[in-house]
């Protein structure tokens, strides 16, 4: 294993590129679903923004979605208080729902109807979206944490890595209470192996790419 240190910028083009490689050799009407997973404190948002920036300027079609748009209710998500990490780690995400609205439309011969947006964390209510196609040929970039070890059928993964002393650092200190989620993620998942790319994100100003044999 090596790890390269790069620019945030050539990352987004080297990261487009592997992406659109992929979505080139895709079956006539198929779609591309790619996740960039890391922990708020790992900016995955940006980056997944930065790669749909990419793929536009290439000419492929890009839908960008958040994973926070696609939590379960309050009732569900916080039955066990506010700050308990194993809620944060067992009951945050709706995987039936991402599932059902997001990820299995784009499945081989699936329509490409999806639902960008189902819940609005904030008010803990429905958002009211309406769907939208992903053209054949299209990817879909969805930035979360906590996502792999969840047997989402995502096409490619990325994971951005952090130390825990990075984790514990660039977290606000009224977020502490998610570092044992984050600690349990990755004892239980170990998601830089799970992951199919791991960039090492300590300083988001230089981040290094994890090379695999």
């Amino acid at each position: 294993m090596q790890v390269r240190p790069i620019s945030p910028e050539r990352l987004a083009e080297l990261l487009a590129g592997r992406i659109t490689d992929l979505a080139d050799a895709l079956p006539e009407g198929g779609r591309l679903r790619v996740a960039v997973d890391g922990a708020p404190a790992a900016r995955p948002g940006p980056l997944a923004d930065a790669l749909a920036e990419a793929l536009r300027l290439r000419g492929r079609p890009a839908l960008r979605v958040s994973a926070t748009d696609f939590l379960r209710p309050a009732s569900i998500r916080l039955e066990y208080g506010k700050q308990d990490p194993d809620a944060y780690h067992d009951l945050r995400l709706d995987e039936g729902t991402l599932l059902r609205e997001l990820l299995d439309p784009l499945e081989p011969g699936g329509s490409g109807l999806v639902l960008p947006t189902f819940w609005d964390a904030a008010a803990d209510r429905a958002t009211r979206a309406g769907y939208t196609r992903l053209p054949p040929g299209g990817v879909l970039l969805l930035d979360g944490e906590l996502l792999l070890g969840r047997w989402l059928p995502f096409d490619l993964t990325v994971h951005l890595a952090l130390t825990p002393a990075a984790l514990a650092r660039r977290t606000p200190p009224e977020e502490h209470w998610t570092l044992p989620a984050f600690a349990r993620y990755e004892a239980e998942t170990g998601p830089a192996e799970a992951a199919d790319l791991t960039v090492r994100v300590d300083d988001p100003r230089h981040p290094a790419l994890v090379e695999r044999p």
